[in-house]
């Protein structure tokens, strides 16, 4: 990853974002009654394309559900699983590299409730 910009093949993707603090202000919903997307996280989103898979990560609880969903739905976030409870701790990808070298497993970490500032280009030679 070079000035935020992260090069991704153009094979399909699945993408496995935390919720709380990466994508929206961290207990939002609880603390003002409903769900803000933190800034740049609307456009990261949109750059994901159509034919990847999203799947939410969050600590919320299965009660949270309904009013999640709902917010997603309205600021049309597209999404293809939400796993709730997850633990508090260190979340951990463990992934194989393809045989051409193609790296296939990336993590990265942000400041809570900071700015979402991760560009996406895509590059069919890898």
């Amino acid at each position: 990853m070079k000035n935020n910009t992260m090069v991704l093949s153009t094979l399909g993707h699945t993408w496995i974002l935390d919720l709380d603090g990466t994508i929206v202000r961290h207990n939002g919903y609880l603390i003002d009654g409903e769900d803000t997307f933190l800034d740049g996280a609307q456009e990261f989103l949109a750059q994901i394309p159509q034919g990847d898979m999203i799947i939410f990560l969050t600590s919320r609880t299965e009660d949270c559900r309904e009013k999640t969903e709902l917010f997603l739905q309205r600021n049309h976030v597209r999404y293809d699983h939400i796993l709730y409870n997850a633990p508090y701790g260190e979340r951990i990808l463990l992934n194989d590299d393809k045989p051409s070298g193609l790296v296939t497993g990336y993590a990265f970490s942000k400041k809570r409730d900071e700015p979402l500032r991760l560009t996406v280009r895509y590059d069919d030679t890898l």
